[in-house]
C-alpha cells in the first residue's frame, strides 16, 4: 500500500495522532477511536494492522495487552517525497523567523 493511501484514511490518521504523544495499548486506542469514528474493535484493529504492516507502528506484547508505538519509517518516505517541495515554503519560514525576532528585538 502507498504511503499516502495509509495516510489518506482519517482514522490512521488519527491513530498516528495519539501515538506520536505516547504509546499506547490498543484497548486505550480502540476506546478514543471508537468513540471518535463510531467504528468497532475488529474495525480499529484492521487499522492498526495496516499502521503495523506499512512502517508507521510498532506492536510490543506485554502479557495479555499489546502496546502500540509510532515507528517513523513510514513517515521517512512522506518525508523525501515532500523534500523537493520544502524549497517552497522555507525561504518563508526563514522571513517569518526574521520578523518574529525583530519583534521581538523591539518589545525590549
Amino acid at each position: 500500500m502507498h504511503v499516502f493511501d495509509v495516510l489518506g484514511d482519517p482514522v490512521r490518521r488519527r491513530i498516528l495522532e495519539l501515538l506520536s504523544v505516547e504509546d499506547m495499548p490498543s484497548g486505550a486506542i480502540v476506546n478514543v477511536v471508537s468513540l471518535e469514528f463510531g467504528i468497532s474493535q475488529p474495525g480499529v484493529s484492521q487499522h492498526l494492522k495496516v499502521l503495523r504492516e506499512n512502517g508507521f507502528a510498532n506492536v510490543t506484547i506485554d502479557g495479555a495487552r499489546r502496546v502500540y508505538a509510532l515507528h517513523t519509517s513510514g513517515l521517512e518516505e512522506v518525508d523525501m517525497w515532500l523534500a523537493p517541495f520544502r524549497n517552497f515554503w522555507t525561504p518563508k519560514f526563514e522571513a517569518l523567523a526574521t520578523e518574529v525576532a525583530r519583534g521581538k528585538r523591539k518589545r525590549r
